[in-house]
C-alpha cells in the first residue's frame, strides 16, 4: 500500500512538472509591438516584416492592443484576408487588449473591420509550427541585392513621417555589395549621404555626398551604420530620412531587423547586426523531456 502511495505521488508530482514546463514554453507575442493594432504607416508592410522575426508554436498567445472602440480584430478565412471581407469572421474581438490563443498548427489570417481599415494595412497573417518542430535551417549565402528605396513610394516626403522608411527598411539585411536605389524626381528632391549627427540634428549644411540626378544609385561598399536625408528645406524634419545597418558577411542568421524597427528612432545607433527579437521557446521541448526523465529516475529510486 506504502508502495502505491509513493507511485501516486511521484505520477502526481510528473504531472505538474509537465504542466509547469508546457506553460513556460508559451510565448506571448505582442502584435506589433509599440505600435499596436492600428492602421500602420506605410501599409501591410508594417505587420508583415513584425511577423517575419517571429516564430509561432502551438500554445502560443497573440495581443492585439488597441482603443476599444477604435478598433478591433478578427479572425477570418485566407479569402476573407485577401478580400478584407469581413462578413463571417472565424472570431471578432472589439474590446483592447484582445488575445488569441494559436491551438492548432497551419495559417491564421487577422484584419480590422472597421472602414478601409483593412486595406489601408491593418492585417496580419501568420503561419503557426508544432512546438516539436526543430529550427529552420540557416539561410543560404547570397549574392549581393539591389533595394528600392521604398519600393511603390519612392524618395519622397513620406505620408506619416519618419516612420514609412524605418518599416521599409525594417527586417531587411543589408550586406556589403548590396545598392540602394533612390527614385524621385528630378529638381525636386536628393539624397544626402551624412553622418548621424547631420542625421539627428537634421543639418545638411555639411554632407558626405549629395546626388541630384534619379534614379540614384548608390552601392554599399563598407559595414556599420549608413544615414540618408534630403537637403531640400524641411524633407528631412519631415521624414525624408533612412538609416540603415550594413553587416559584412553575405551568409548571416535569419533576418534580425538589419535596420532599426520602426518603433524605435532611427537616430539611435544600434549593435551590429540590429535589433533582434527574442528568441522563441524553441528548447522547451527538450526541457520538458529533461524535466520528465530527471523525475522519473527520482521515482525509480524512490520506489525502490
Amino acid at each position: 500500500m506504502t508502495t502505491k502511495i509513493r507511485a501516486a505521488l511521484v505520477v502526481v508530482a510528473l504531472a505538474a512538472l509537465l504542466h509547469t514546463a508546457v506553460v513556460v514554453a508559451q510565448t506571448t507575442h505582442v502584435v506589433g509591438d509599440s505600435l499596436g493594432w492600428l492602421v500602420p504607416p506605410g501599409g501591410p508592410i508594417a505587420y508583415a516584416t513584425w511577423a517575419d522575426t517571429q516564430t509561432f508554436v502551438v500554445g502560443d498567445i497573440l495581443v492585439f492592443n488597441f482603443t476599444t472602440g477604435e478598433q478591433d480584430v478578427a479572425r477570418v478565412s485566407k479569402e476573407g484576408f485577401d478580400s478584407c471581407n469581413s462578413t463571417n469572421p472565424i472570431s471578432l474581438k472589439t474590446t483592447g487588449p484582445a488575445n488569441f490563443t494559436l491551438d492548432t498548427v497551419g495559417d491564421y489570417y487577422f484584419i480590422g473591420t472597421m472602414d478601409r481599415h483593412c486595406p489601408l494595412g491593418q492585417k496580419l497573417a501568420i503561419k503557426v509550427i508544432d512546438s516539436s518542430a526543430g529550427p529552420s535551417p540557416p539561410p543560404s549565402p547570397r549574392s549581393p541585392v539591389t533595394y528600392t528605396v521604398g519600393d511603390i513610394l519612392g524618395w519622397v516626403v513620406p505620408p506619416l513621417g519618419e516612420v514609412a522608411y524605418s518599416t521599409w527598411a525594417y527586417n531587411k539585411i543589408f550586406i556589403v555589395g548590396d545598392s540602394l536605389v533612390f527614385n524621385f524626381i528630378n529638381g525636386t528632391q536628393d539624397v544626402a549621404v551624412v553622418t548621424k549627427e547631420a542625421y539627428d540634428s537634421c543639418n545638411t549644411s555639411s554632407t558626405i555626398a549629395v546626388y541630384a540626378t534619379s534614379p540614384t544609385t548608390i552601392t554599399l561598399t563598407t559595414t556599420g551604420m549608413h544615414y540618408f536625408t534630403s537637403t531640400y528645406e524641411l524633407h528631412c524634419g519631415l521624414g525624408q530620412k533612412l538609416a540603415i545597418n550594413v553587416i559584412a558577411k553575405s551568409t548571416t542568421p535569419s533576418p534580425s531587423g538589419a535596420a532599426i524597427p520602426p518603433s524605435s528612432s532611427v537616430g539611435a545607433s544600434p549593435s551590429a547586426g540590429g535589433p533582434t527579437a527574442p528568441p522563441p521557446s524553441s528548447s522547451a521541448p527538450s526541457r520538458i523531456v529533461a524535466g520528465a526523465i530527471a523525475l522519473l529516475s527520482i521515482a525509480v529510486a524512490f520506489l525502490h
